[in-house]
């Protein structure tokens, strides 16, 4: 009989390589998404410049069109002035003039020219005089410093003009200064009051 049981089984030892296999399959993802990564890093900072690009350019636009608005607002004011020049220079000369003058009626007819010059100038550039007295209060280009009562017009009717007020074209520029009509406040009877005349003397029947 033989005695010598052979009672030892085969070892099964893992693979070696198990760990091995498990670190490259986890490796293998970290390497797709670093590799995912870069083209969205990318991505964001050619966004970035271009927004860098389009702020900076902005920049440079906002600050050529302050410059444009300021020339443009003085060469308006440039042409302005050389409109008025004449009327400076013929008052100037009305002034120079009434030194030696011999009646004051060629001083008048020399402030009338002058009036007569700016006036036209003033018609060219677009100024307009707002017409005030017998017209009928406008808020819009009026405005009322003081109310008078009278019966002779209707209430709202302008009576007179304190400081002319101008457009320029559609554009208000100074409203007007007037004076307005309003109606006359009647005194209050004793009747108005609902209180009888005789009562209110005291001539109320006795009890």
């Amino acid at each position: 009989m033989n005695t010598n049981n052979d009672t030892s089984k085969p070892s099964v030892s893992p693979p070696a390589d198990d760990d091995t296999t498990r670190a490259d399959t986890a490796a293998t993802p970290a390497e797709g998404s670093t590799s995912a990564v870069d083209p969205i890093a990318a991505e964001r900072d050619q966004l970035r410049d271009q927004l860098l690009r389009t702020a900076a350019d902005f920049d440079n636009y906002r600050k050529r069109a302050r410059r444009e608005m300021e020339d443009a607002k003085l060469r308006g004011k440039d042409d302005a002035v050389k409109e008025i020049l004449p009327v400076f220079d013929n008052l100037e000369r009305a002034v120079a003039a009434a030194d030696s003058a011999q009646t004051i009626g060629s001083v008048v007819e020399g402030v009338k020219m002058v009036l007569k010059l700016f006036e036209d100038t003033a018609e060219r550039m677009g100024l307009k005089r707002i017409p005030t007295v017998g017209e009928r209060f406008d808020p819009a280009v009026h405005e009322a410093i003081q109310q008078q009562e009278t019966e002779a017009h209707p209430p709202g009717t302008i009576l007179t003009e304190v400081v002319p007020g101008y457009m320029v074209g559609t554009r208000l520029l100074r409203a007007a200064m007037v004076t307005v009509a309003r109606k006359p406040v009647k005194p209050v009877s004793e009747g108005d009051n609902g209180v009888d005349g005789n009562a209110a003397k005291g001539g109320g029947a006795s009890a």
